[in-house]
């Protein structure tokens, strides 16, 4: 064989990139904690198998202002992103996008069961 035929691109890069489901779970629970406004260590995440796809399923608290600061403000709801319901929506795809960019995974689908709610008293979120 000569040399030229081992220095083909195939032969440049020929092997396996494994990404561990360890490194794959805590990209996904730092991309939801982004996407949420909270702490990714606050965030559960699983994954299953849907048709050879990744599916990825959390289980989450989300920001939210408290009750006497949206009295005082009311602005504050939309300043926040919109309701839960909005949040968790534009999230799924935020997490989405974040986690196929970054580690390459072809994923599914993403699931959001709200949890609970991370009260903050002050400043605004996005």
């Amino acid at each position: 064989m000569s040399e030229e035929a081992e220095a083909t691109p195939s032969r440049l890069y020929s092997g396996h990139n494994r990404i561990s489901t360890q490194a794959l779970t805590s990209l996904a629970k730092a991309a939801a904690g982004a996407a949420l406004g909270i702490p990714p260590h606050d965030v559960r995440a699983d994954w299953s198998d849907d048709d050879g796809l990744l599916a990825l399923s959390l289980v989450t608290p989300i920001k939210i202002p408290s009750l006497t600061a949206v009295v005082r403000d009311p602005a504050r709801v939309p300043a926040f992103g919109g309701s839960i319901r909005e949040r968790a929506i534009a999230a799924r795809s935020e997490i989405l996008t974040t986690v196929t960019e970054l580690s390459g995974a072809r994923l599914s689908r993403v699931d959001i069961r709200i949890s609970g709610a991370h009260v903050t008293e002050r400043g605004r979120v996005r």
